[in-house]
């Protein structure tokens, strides 16, 4: 026998090259009796099915969505907020049938996946605007959600209130009757940990810009000045140095917001290490109630986010773009205004934070 297609299963069945077609890739145009007996054809014929390209080509489809990632995917995968985020997403995706395919944001030996992979969509997760992979994704004009990142002009987003967690922070360590409150970040334009010289200077990371934004509105509308120290990244090997040498600082605050709670465990650590006891002598607090927020003691207080509904909308925004983009033409699909969706957050008090002891 020679090289068996679509016909042949439709020749052995009786019946036309469509129905076998949508055997294999619309199951609900046929009675489950007739797509059985067309599977088993195709099965003792050796055909596994349309090819993946071809049918791709034919539907102005490839039934596949991007996820574009800062980091490398080894890293994505430990960090316990991009995991809980993935989770989310890929769950609320499963229905839909959509593959997901995870992109690096930069190129790799020359090779540039967000301009070659076959993609309906993508979500830019925590990803400037201006990285390789995005602009090759908008030159393909692909529909986009970005999630923590404020998104391109016709673009979805879904951003969680980064500005009023940094608020609800201060607000509760003003509460507790603090006065020398800095905030924690990262800024990957340093070199090295220090204080940073304009606290309000927009950086590359959204997330920061907008956590501490809040943290410094609270500050200022108490009457007073905002400090901000910055370490490059979020990650251990460039925080443990940081945070050492802010707790060494002759002029340490009293209390401490952290960026994440995996700054805020290693402050908390560092405090330790260095004698100081947490929260009489420092009160630290948190930003995103992460495993890293109930594993270190004492146990941190923090701003939650709500990893479940930004996986869910980043999912239903992705599909909505989608069918949008499946069904209208190119001028239509632009004249919407696709949504952007704010998550809010709240604040969850644990053991880090107290009143501050008198300095004598």
């Amino acid at each position: 026998m020679g090289r068996v297609t679509l016909q042949t299963v439709a020749d052995r069945v009786g019946v036309s090259r469509m129905t076998v077609s949508n055997a294999f890739s619309r199951p609900d145009q046929l009675s489950p009796a007739l797509r059985e007996k067309i599977l088993a054809a195709a099965a003792a014929l050796g055909y596994v099915g349309p090819d993946p390209a071809a049918r791709a080509l034919a539907r102005r489809s490839s039934g596949a969505v991007g996820v574009v990632l800062t980091d490398s995917l080894g890293e994505a995968f430990l960090d316990p907020v991009a995991a809980a985020f993935f989770g989310s997403l890929a769950e609320s995706l499963a229905p839909t049938g959509l593959a997901v395919s995870l992109i690096p944001a930069e190129n790799v030996g020359g090779h540039v996946p967000a301009r070659d992979l076959p993609l309906d969509a993508a979500v830019i997760y925590a990803c400037a605007g201006d990285t390789e992979a995005v602009e090759w994704l908008h030159k393909r004009r692909l529909p986009l959600v970005f999630v923590d990142q404020e998104p391109l002009p016709g673009s979805a987003g879904v951003l969680l209130d980064d500005r009023a967690g940094g608020r609800l922070a201060v607000e509760h360590l003003l509460a507790l009757g603090h006065r020398d409150v800095a905030v924690l970040t990262m800024n990957s334009d340093r070199t090295g940990p220090g204080w940073a010289p304009d606290p309000r200077a927009p950086g590359s990371n959204h997330v920061s810009h907008e956590r501490v934004a809040g943290a410094l509105d609270a500050l200022e509308a108490a009457g007073l000045a905002g400090r901000v120290y910055e370490v490059v990244d979020n990650h251990d090997e460039l925080i443990v140095p940081g945070v050492a040498d802010l707790v060494a600082s002759p002029d340490r605050p009293t209390a401490v917001v952290c960026f994440s709670d995996l700054m805020a465990a290693h402050l908390v650590r560092a405090a330790q290490a260095a004698g100081l006891t947490v929260p009489d002598d420092l009160s630290v607090v948190g930003f995103d109630d992460s495993v890293h927020a109930q594993t270190v003691r004492p146990a941190l207080t923090t701003v939650r986010q709500d990893f479940a509904s930004k996986g869910r909308l980043a999912a239903k925004a992705l599909t909505e773009a989608v069918a949008r983009a499946r069904e209208a033409s190119d001028d239509a699909a632009e004249e919407r205004t696709p949504p952007i969706e704010r998550i809010p957050v709240d604040l969850v008090l644990r053991d880090s934070t107290a009143p501050p002891r008198p300095r004598g």
